[in-house]
Parts: C-alpha cells; structure tokens; sequence
C-alpha cells in the first residue's frame, strides 16, 4: 500500500509554492464581507411554469383531437381496435413472462418488428386524419393489427416449442 501512495506522490506534479503575497488578507476579507441578500421571487417563476403547463396540456390535447384513430370512425371500428389492442396486449404480456436466455432474441426480434408495423400503423393514422375515411385505409390499418398477432402467436408457439423440444404441433396425447 505504501508502494502505491509513493508511487502515485513521485508521479504527480504538485505545485507547492507559497501563495503570493497578501493572499491570506484577500481571503479573510472576501470572507468577512456581509452577504448579499439575495431575494429569489418565485411568483414569477410559478406563473411561468403555470402558463408553461396549460399551453403545453392544451397543445397535447389539441393535437391529440386533430388524430383520426379507427375507433373514431363508427362503433364497429371502435370494437375492432379495442378487441386488436387489448389481444395484442394480452399476448405481449405472455411474451414476456416467458422471456429467458433462450427465447431473448426470437422476443427481440419480434418486438422490433411490432414496432415496425407500429410505425406503419402511425403512419395509416396520420394519412387517415389528412385524407378522412378511405376503404383502403381502414383494411390496411385492420391488416396491421392482425399482422402483429400473427407475429406474437407465432413467437409464443416458437417459444413452446424451445421450451418442450419433444412436442411436435399435431402430437396427440392419450
């Protein structure tokens, strides 16, 4: 241990010279100097932060109306998504509570591309919002979703299968 602080002292340049001359009088005075009362109003800052919010809780709000999503569409569509997104989510969840060393990447791997058809599914969004209520549209955006069941099934029964390596799909049990 010795070794080492000596070592480290003998490699390190040190200044030691003496401070200049009255050095210690500048210190004690800067030191015996009253403080500055320094009133900080925080009114203006509150407003501030409080006019910040609202403008920020109105924008988000405001563009958030402009989004045409497909339950705004009709009833029906409204029970397609919901069904789609509370499915989708169901299945994300059971995908990670299966998530270990062996099925990492094949959950990875299908994680990215739900976010892909997420980034689809945005854009069908937005062209819906600009364009208003198209056929093709609705079906591609309905396609998406069931494009990414088809990819969470798939991975889940990929899963099953890395898990029981001697179940093969149309085995029967008796």
């Amino acid at each position: 241990m010795e070794d080492k602080l000596h070592q480290f002292f003998s490699e390190k340049e040190f200044d030691f010279q003496e401070p200049h001359s009255g050095h210690l009088e500048r210190f004690e005075r800067k030191l015996n100097q009253p403080k500055k009362n320094v009133k900080t109003s925080w009114k203006w800052l509150s407003v501030a932060a409080s006019v910040v919010l609202i403008f920020g809780f109105w924008l988000g709000s405001n563009h958030q109306k402009q989004q045409i999503q497909l339950a705004d569409l009709s009833p029906k569509m409204k029970e397609v998504q919901t069904y789609f997104v509370s499915t989708i989510n169901q299945e994300i969840k059971t995908l990670e509570k299966n998530r270990s060393l062996d099925t990492e990447s094949i959950i990875e791997n299908a994680l990215d591309r739900l976010e892909e058809l997420e980034d689809n599914y945005n854009y069908f969004v937005k062209e819906l919002t600009k364009n208003g209520k198209q056929r093709k549209l609705i079906n591609a955006m309905i396609k998406n979703y069931q494009q990414r069941l088809n990819i969470l099934e798939n991975t889940l029964k990929q899963i099953e299968q890395i898990k029981n390596p001697n179940l093969l799909e149309d085995e029967i049990f008796i």
